[in-house]
């Protein structure tokens, strides 16, 4: 039994204690002290207290913004599925629409950005992969990009462009590249005209049509940053209609470098993306509805080529030939 239970029944009150909390208390500076902070003072204003938790507030959602994938992300196409043809429609930019307004049978029924996994073979994303490799072997960006137009020549080289046709000694064209190349074109060409309700002897291939490699280095020169946040009507006049085919898989030939559209660029919700798969074709309308931006990728090499309509017949191109070099 305790010394103070004890004391209590023979009616005597307990001897004051000299416990630790006590003395802890008894040793406490005064509400007045002046505490030194580590960095000195702090600010102090009206509604500080509500400023901060408003802060708070703030960087938690955009925390969840940024790192949640619930409601950020949907995904249009998976690498490891196969799809015969999927889309989604969206609302037309008012100013794509006014100007495409002019051009007759050109018209989309509705904008939109669609994928097919069925229109370019194993055999042509393979003929035109080796294309590309072969080409870009003569140059290659000091950067994360590299560019090869068949149509104007132009091949990265460094952080400048050179004329692949007066600059490589070699004939590394062959018929039947340019063969496959035509066939594809005409092949996403009649798709597109049949996703958008178009009249396809109105749609014409347009420049810049061309082959990329993307790829992890640290950019060299603004051109190599490719993961920015575009319009392609913005930023090619000529644009009405973009498309682009993969010749070679996400994940397993490279990593990142997803294709990423922004729902909406003024009140963004969600991206919906695209996983790249070898053939597999990408196509959307090219207005300020269909904002987006490729993923920096972070190992290996990622190849595609973008291949641009126009509803403008002025603004046409034709098909790379064996006669373009040497001009």
């Amino acid at each position: 039994m305790s010394a103070e239970l004890k004391s209590r029944r023979k009616g005597r009150q307990p001897e004051p204690s000299s416990s630790p909390k006590k003395a802890a208390k008894q040793e406490e500076p005064s509400k007045t002290a002046s505490v030194p902070y580590r960095y000195g003072p702090l600010p102090r204003f009206n509604g500080q207290r509500l400023f901060s938790r408003g802060v708070i507030i703030v960087g938690v959602v955009i925390y969840v913004w940024y790192f949640s994938k619930d409601g950020k992300e949907t995904s249009l196409a998976k690498q490891g599925s196969v799809y015969n043809g999927r889309g989604v429609h969206v609302d037309c930019d008012e100013e794509y629409l006014e100007e495409i307004k002019r051009y007759s049978g050109c018209v989309p029924k509705r904008c939109g950005r669609y994928v097919s996994d069925v229109i370019v073979t194993d055999y042509e994303a393979t003929t035109l992969l080796w294309l590309a490799k072969r080409g870009m072997s003569f140059g290659g960006s000091s950067g994360g990009a590299t560019i090869m137009d068949l149509h104007s020549g132009a091949l990265s080289y460094k952080k400048n462009f050179i004329n692949m046709y007066k600059s490589v000694k070699t004939n590394f064209i062959t018929p039947t590249d340019l063969r496959v190349y035509k066939d594809v074109r005409q092949k996403i060409q009649s798709a597109i005209a049949d996703s958008f309700g178009l009249d396809v002897n109105k749609l014409f291939l347009t420049h810049p049509t061309f082959f990329s490699r993307l790829t992890s280095e640290a950019p060299s020169h603004d051109h190599d940053e490719y993961w920015h946040v575009h319009v392609d009507k913005h930023t090619y006049e000529s644009f009405h209609y973009t498309s682009l085919v993969y010749l070679n898989d996400f994940r397993v030939n490279f990593k990142g470098g997803r294709f990423v559209y922004l729902d909406n660029m003024k009140n963004p919700r969600a991206n919906v993306t695209v996983e790249p798969r070898k053939g597999r074709v990408s196509m959307f309308t090219s207005g300020a509805e269909n904002p987006h931006f490729v993923e920096r990728v972070t190992d290996g090499e990622r190849f595609a080529i973008t291949i641009s309509f126009t509803c403008d017949s002025s603004k046409q191109i034709r098909d790379p030939s064996l006669s373009i070099k040497g001009q």
